[in-house]
């Protein structure tokens, strides 16, 4: 079934001589429970793109579709509660609140949402990433890695349907690395979640179900690499 679907995105900085066309009519789909990388060279534009089909930044033309629904025909409210329900995002520097422990971290979009804390899910959510035990602990309290555990919580919370990680292991050796894209492969399995990761890191790339790789802003190659 289709999750997502990327009409000619097309995003554009600045004017004329300092015009900078960061995506340049990029369309792909995605079924849920797809796994995808989008590999590039530094510039290429990925950032961007998640940034758009997450809901943060807005095209200059083109559509996003995401359960069949136009995400940029939605006024800044609706918007605002899209990407807290249907869209899950994980960054490279964590992006935790410093004076929030554990808990309050991986709860936030859902008490920022007005709704009540599933308690199961959480727990399940915490044992899942190996953080049981550490729930009141702050960021500052944690490794990198577990930080990174954290941000990956706060994601999946809400129980997105798509959940866009923009390199989530950048700051990361290669154990914490690869444990951090288990985790991801774990969601997708056991949720049927749709995973779209930002990598400069080849190994990644080649464990996901499909790559696609942009360069100056456009789609070079889109390749199934399993099913």
């Amino acid at each position: 079934m289709e999750i997502l679907r990327v009409e000619k995105l097309t995003k554009i900085y600045g004017k004329g001589e300092s015009e900078v066309r960061a995506l340049d009519g990029v369309s792909f789909c995605a079924e849920q429970g797809e796994f995808i990388a989008i590999i590039g060279p530094s510039g290429s534009g990925k950032s961007t793109l998640l940034h758009i089909i997450g809901g943060v930044d807005r095209p200059t033309s083109g559509a996003v579709y995401m359960n069949d629904r136009d995400v940029y025909a939605q006024n800044e409210d609706q918007l605002a509660i899209f990407r807290r329900r249907q869209v899950g995002l994980i960054y490279q520097f964590y992006n935790l609140i410093p004076v929030l422990d554990v808990m309050e971290n991986i709860t936030l979009p859902v008490l920022m949402d007005g709704r009540k804390i599933n308690a199961e899910r959480f727990d399940e959510l915490i044992k899942t990433l190996g953080l049981k035990g550490r729930e009141k602990h702050l960021p500052n309290q944690l490794s990198g890695g577990q930080q990174q555990r954290v941000s990956i919580g706060r994601a999946l919370m809400n129980a997105p349907a798509v959940v866009l990680a923009d390199e989530p292991t950048g700051n990361l050796d290669s154990k914490n690395s690869q444990e951090i894209v288990e985790l991801l492969k774990l969601s997708n399995r056991r949720y049927n979640q749709t995973i779209i990761i930002i990598t400069h890191d080849e190994n990644i790339a080649l464990q996901a179900k499909r790559i696609i790789a942009i360069e100056d802003g456009r789609i070079t190659r889109d390749e199934v690499m399993r099913k």
